[in-house]
């Protein structure tokens, strides 16, 4: 046995329909599209959506609401998650290229700091924004909040 005679399994290689070559080939005519209409046609395709001329789902169900193209989206950083950091890597400065250098932000994503858990050292802190919370447990343990 070598590469030279390796054959497929007897079987499991079926031979491709030939469509269109004639009557004794027994597909040929119509070559099994069936009789007139678009799709016995070629280049025939159906719009995404289309139901047979019936009005389509995404035309019958009311359109509502919009989404504000002036808005300012913020990705929000927990004072659990600043803590974690800080007991890991021993950070007690916190601004954009420490939250870009350990993946918590893109490179031009705002932050919000958020009040959820507990801090247990002095932060200095510096983000686009604060909730209430946040700001208020950052200061009371001495940390600095700085806004950009």
């Amino acid at each position: 046995m070598d590469l030279s005679n390796l054959k497929p399994a007897k079987g499991s290689v079926k031979s491709k329909r030939r469509l269109g070559r004639g009557q004794g080939s027994g597909r040929g005519g119509t070559s099994t599209r069936g009789n007139k209409g678009a799709q016995s046609r070629s280049g025939n395709k159906r719009k995404i959506g289309f139901e047979g001329g019936q009005m389509p789902l995404h035309r019958r169900v009311p359109k509502g609401g919009f989404k504000n193209f002036n808005r300012v989206e913020y990705t929000g950083i927990n004072l659990d998650l600043l803590q974690n950091l800080s007991d890991k890597w021993a950070i007690t400065d916190f601004d954009l290229n420490t939250f870009i250098h350990h993946g918590l932000i893109s490179k031009n994503e705002r932050v919000k700091i958020l009040g959820r858990g507990q801090i247990s050292s002095k932060l200095n802190v510096t983000a686009h924004a604060f909730s209430k919370k946040a700001r208020e447990v950052i200061e009371s343990l001495g940390g600095t909040v700085t806004l950009i």
